[in-house]
């Protein structure tokens, strides 16, 4: 078994928000959150990724928001860092396709956002109850 296997995902929201004038210019910039909730007694888990691209200056005018949340099996023998990391690198992809999947078909320039280097950002890790 690979570190995590991917056993589904769902789509819990996505909101787009479109009051530019066509032809406007955007100066793009991206946010995001990623948790992971471990289940007890099991190795499977639970994570969420908020992802949302913005017009730097206006956000109020032109805003996508996507929230996925995937199911995962993870090899118990790994440490939970690892697991946030690899969890997040199998859930990006579809988040991305989301983003821009939505955008083309929203009668705009496809809005295809860059990788995330999610080996090189603080993991900030709260664990709650007793294991």
């Amino acid at each position: 078994m690979s570190n995590v296997n991917l056993q589904g995902y769902k789509v819990d929201n996505i909101e787009f928000v479109n009051k530019k004038e066509n032809g406007s210019k955007i100066a793009l910039g991206n946010k995001f959150s990623y948790n992971v909730q471990y289940a007890k007694d099991r190795n499977m888990a639970k994570a969420e990724f908020d992802l949302e691209v913005h017009d730097k200056e206006d956000p109020g005018n032109f805003r996508i928001r996507v929230v996925l949340v995937g199911f995962f099996a993870y090899n118990t023998d790994v440490k939970k860092e690892i697991i946030h990391t690899d969890t997040f690198k199998a859930l990006f992809p579809y988040a991305k396709a989301l983003i821009t999947t939505v955008t083309a078909n929203c009668g705009i320039q496809p809005i295809i956002i860059p990788e995330i280097d999610i080996d090189n950002q603080q993991i900030y890790r709260f664990d709650n109850g007793k294991k």
